[in-house]
């Protein structure tokens, strides 16, 4: 299994913008035990593209912060479960997911971007 976190290179914590993350960091999982990480540069802004990232990385599993509802239907197209709402650390967002213990929002919704690409 694949899992990805829009990620905050500099905090090493969740990024709260799907839509805008710079870096994914996806994790190989084989029972319950992360084998490999990879940090990947998101080269195109937008959630299609990101989501097609996702597909082509093959991702099973996304963990982010904010994320609107145009994302949702994306990965909802392309079978990538998804976790939205999500605050923390990636490793231990990741570990909590893991051992059915990571806290999210059902109902989540975008939010402003902490910081815009240039």
């Amino acid at each position: 299994m694949r899992i990805a976190v829009t990620y905050d290179k500099e905090t090493k914590e969740v990024f709260q913008h799907f839509g805008h993350t710079q870096y994914i960091k996806i994790y190989d999982i084989n029972d319950k035990q992360i084998t490999s990480e990879t940090i990947i540069d998101v080269a195109e802004n937008g959630h299609g593209a990101i989501a097609t990232l996702l597909k082509n990385n093959n991702v099973d599993e996304l963990i982010c912060g904010g994320i609107g509802s145009g994302a949702i239907e994306t990965l909802k197209k392309l079978n990538i479960k998804f976790y939205g709402g999500v605050v923390g650390k990636a490793d231990e967002v990741v570990d909590a997911l893991l051992h059915d213990a990571l806290e999210y929002k059902d109902n989540v919704t975008c939010t402003r971007p902490r910081r815009r690409r240039s």
